[in-house]
């Protein structure tokens, strides 16, 4: 099945970007999606890399089936951004929600870049696409 918004014409270097990492996070887009983050007070998040979030996952046995590239680092700090300290109380149920996100069942492949992309188009957040390759 083709996704809905593909089109002739996109950003410069976004094809580009497509092909090399498909519809998922590059450490780079991760790094730059993370660096506009704050919490729920406005304050910018302490992000959390690659080894950390594989860190949370093993310490409470989780193991992600969907993942690929940067997308659960993605989440993750996503997660801190918007939920931590409210509907997500602590570490264990952060490493949940990471799971849950990532391997939804009823989700596509891309989901977490596709949302954080239409976010984009949303808030007007501009992407220099050749700097995220």
């Amino acid at each position: 099945m083709d996704r809905l918004d593909t089109h002739e014409n996109f950003p410069a270097g976004f094809r580009e970007y497509l092909e090399n990492y498909g519809w998922h996070f590059s450490k780079k887009m991760c790094e730059f999606a993370v660096s506009h983050m704050k919490d729920r007070n406005g304050k910018k998040i302490e992000p959390y890399t690659k080894e950390k979030v594989d860190a949370l996952l093993k310490q409470y046995g989780i193991e992600l089936k969907k993942d690929k590239g940067y997308d659960c680092v993605y989440v993750c700090n996503m997660a801190i951004s918007d939920y931590f300290g409210s509907s997500i109380p602590n570490q264990q149920y952060l490493a949940m929600f990471i799971k849950d996100y990532i391997d939804d069942e009823d989700g596509y492949n891309g989901l977490p870049f596709t949302r954080y992309y239409a976010d984009t188009i949303g808030s007007g957040t501009p992407i220099i696409w050749e700097e995220m390759l």
